[in-house]
C-alpha cells in the first residue's frame, strides 16, 4: 500500500489510541510487524498554547518509522500552525482526527463533531496539506448518529482538499464503540474515492482482517482495541494474510515476557510512579481471560511498585 510517497510493508496498520498508543507500545507494535502507527491523539491548539506537554505525546523514536502524528482540534489555523512546529519532528505522515467520539473533545467542535461541518473538514485539511511536507491522512466515522450518515461526503470533501488516504471507522458517533461495525461504509468510500481507504471496526482476529479486506476492497486495515494486552493479533494478521496459516495465540510464559518487556520500557520512559501506574490497565488487558483473571487484576491494581509487578506477574508462570 502507498501513502502519498510512504510505502507500507504490509496492509496492518496500528490505531491511535489515547492513553495507549505511547512510545512504547508503539514499539512492541513495530516488533510485531505493524506497517504504520500513530501518536496518541494531540491537541493542535495544545501544541501551541501548551508546547511542553502537548508535544510529549507526539515524540517518538526512530525504531517506530513509520509513524503518523494524529491531531485533533477545529481550527485550521491551529493545524496549520501546529504542523508547522511539528514539521521539525519529522514525521512520516500527520493524520486528523474526524472520528473520536468523546463528548469532552466533540462539545468543543473537534473530532466526530467536524463530520457535521464538512465545508470546515475541508478547510482543515487543505490547512494542513498547504502547510505540510509529508503526506496527509484523515481518520472518520460512518457519521454523527444513524440520522446524519455523511460519511460518503466527508470522504470526498477531504479527498478533494488534498488528503493521501482516509481510514474509515464503521461505526456512528452515536454508538461510541458499542454495536457491531458497519463495513458497507467502508465499502461505500472505497467505490468512489481515488485515493487509498483504510478499514476500521471489530477486527479481533486475523480471519476478521482478511475478511474485511474481502468485502470492502479496502487497501489496509486498522486494528484499534484488538490488539489491547494482545500485540502478537497485528503479527498473526500479518501472517495470515499473507500466507493463508493461522499462528498460535499467544501462551500464558509468553504475555508474561512481551508485557515484562513493556514494562520496562514503560518505566524507562516515564519513571516508575508514573509507568507502574500506566502499565496496570494493560496487565489487566493481557492476562484477561486467564484462570482467575478477576484475582489477578485486583493484585495488579494494589501493586505499587515495579518490584511488586515483577513478583505478579512471575507467580503467574505455570510451574512457578
Amino acid at each position: 500500500m502507498k501513502i502519498g510517497e510512504l510505502i507500507l510493508k504490509n496492509q496492518v496498520i496500528l490505531a491511535p489510541m489515547a492513553g495507549v498508543t505511547d512510545s512504547p507500545f508503539r514499539i512492541l507494535a513495530k516488533e510485531m510487524g505493524c506497517a504504520l502507527v500513530y501518536t496518541e491523539m494531540v491537541s493542535a491548539k495544545g501544541i501551541i498554547s501548551a508546547p511542553k506537554q502537548s508535544l510529549a505525546l507526539a515524540r517518538f523514536s526512530e525504531e517506530e518509522r513509520p509513524l503518523g502524528i494524529q491531531l485533533f482540534g477545529s481550527e485550521p489555523s491551529f493545524f496549520a500552525e501546529a504542523v508547522s512546529v511539528c514539521a521539525a519532528m519529522k514525521p512520516d505522515l500527520f493524520d486528523i482526527n474526524m472520528g473520536c467520539p468523546v463528548k469532552k473533545v466533540t462539545g468543543k467542535g473537534e473530532g466526530c463533531a467536524l463530520m457535521r461541518e464538512p465545508k470546515k473538514a475541508f478547510s482543515v485539511v487543505e490547512a494542513v496539506c498547504r502547510t505540510s511536507t509529508v503526506p496527509v491522512t484523515v481518520k472518520m466515522r460512518k457519521g454523527w448518529d444513524e440520522q446524519s450518515v455523511n460519511v460518503i461526503e466527508v470522504a470526498q470533501a477531504v479527498e478533494a482538499a488534498g488528503a493521501a488516504a482516509v481510514t474509515v471507522h464503521g461505526r456512528t458517533r452515536e454508538q461510541g464503540y458499542s454495536g457491531k461495525a458497519d463495513w458497507s461504509a467502508i465499502a461505500a468510500v472505497k467505490a468512489v474515492l481515488k485515493i487509498p481507504v483504510v478499514g476500521n471496526g471489530d477486527i479481533w482476529q486475523p480471519e476478521d482482517a482478511k475478511r474485511m479486506l474481502s468485502e470492502t476492497g479496502c487497501d489496509a486495515v486498522m486494528i484499534g482495541r484488538g490488539a489491547l494486552g494482545n500485540l502478537w493479533l497485528l503479527k498473526r494478521t500479518i501472517h495470515f494474510l499473507a500466507s493463508g496459516d493461522l499462528l498460535p495465540e499467544p501462551t500464558i510464559a509468553e504475555r508474561i515476557m512481551l508485557a515484562k518487556r513493556q514494562l520496562d520500557l514503560v518505566v524507562a520512559q516515564k519513571g516508575e510512579d508514573s509507568g507502574v501506574r500506566e502499565m496496570r490497565k494493560h496487565l489487566a488487558w493481557y492476562f484477561k481471560g486467564i484462570p482467575r483473571a478477576a484475582v489477578v487484576r485486583n493484585r495488579i491494581m494494589q501493586t505499587k511498585s515495579k518490584a511488586e509487578l515483577l513478583v505478579v506477574l512471575t507467580e503467574l508462570l505455570p510451574d512457578s
